[in-house]
């Protein structure tokens, strides 16, 4: 049974920061390539940010260099730090993970398989 367990949400002011994390637990962390994706009321579910068990990472062209994905694979623990946030990052916040995904679908929430609850985060003007 994997499960899959957001932390790190908030309220902060527009320029600040946020560290979210996110625990996987249950299969074996290193195979997984885990995700961020985020979702505003009103608008779809979007993708963030991604890391593979390689350490690669690709992010959202909004991200705009703002926003570092990182792991941990002996915590099995995905960290999105967020600078720079601005209100239109507001949104409620996802963590995916699944040990097959395409390459070329990393970016697609419908490639995940486990999904946490999410966490708020709130950027204030």
């Amino acid at each position: 049974q994997v499960s899959v367990m957001e932390s790190g949400g908030g309220l902060v002011q527009a320029g600040g920061s946020l560290r979210l994390g996110c625990e996987v637990s249950g299969g074996t962390f290193g195979r997984y390539t885990t995700a961020w994706f985020r979702q505003a009321p009103g608008k779809e579910r979007e993708f963030v940010a991604v890391t593979n068990r390689y350490r690669q990472s690709t992010y959202a062209d909004f991200v705009k260099g703002r926003f570092t994905i990182s792991r941990d694979n002996a915590k099995n623990t995905v960290h999105l730090e967020m600078n720079s946030l601005e209100p239109e990052d507001t949104a409620t916040y996802y963590c995916a993970a699944d040990a097959n995904v395409i390459l070329s679908n990393r970016r697609n929430a419908a490639g995940y398989k486990f999904w946490g609850q999410g966490t708020q985060v709130t950027v204030s003007s």
